[in-house]
């Protein structure tokens, strides 16, 4: 069992995410904007963070390099789960450090799958 934190300003979505990873097996948690997630993550230090690029007060690709620059977090597995569809939005996302990148509409099983993918990884 992986603890995840999950930040998405889209309930629905969240919600949908942490059910999925639930079920799977997984402690998952939910937080709705950048600036919670990044005080949550320092405070738990999870296995893996799902972040959404578009949050208010600090969006995932800022939260992601904010990340970065700790030791602490360097190697942290960091999944996007976002709306930007563009090829540059994600070049941008892995250039901040995010290790995959997935785009919203998601199944649920395949979240779950790569989820376990980059855990197995670290």
């Amino acid at each position: 069992m992986a603890r995840i934190i999950i930040a998405d300003d889209d309930e629905l979505v969240g919600e949908m995410a942490r059910d999925a990873l639930i079920a799977a097996g997984h402690g998952a948690g939910l937080v709705s904007n950048g600036a919670d997630a990044l005080r949550v993550i320092k405070a738990r230090r999870p296995d893996l963070v799902i972040l959404d690029c578009n949050m208010p007060e600090l969006s995932g690709v800022l939260l992601v390099q904010e990340l970065r620059k700790s030791p602490e977090f360097a190697t942290l597995p960091v999944m996007m789960l976002t709306g930007r569809r563009s090829d540059r939005d994600e070049e941008l996302a892995r250039f901040a450090g995010a290790n995959d990148y997935m785009k919203k509409p998601f199944d649920p099983d395949e979240l779950v799958f790569r989820v376990e993918e980059l855990l197995a990884r670290n």
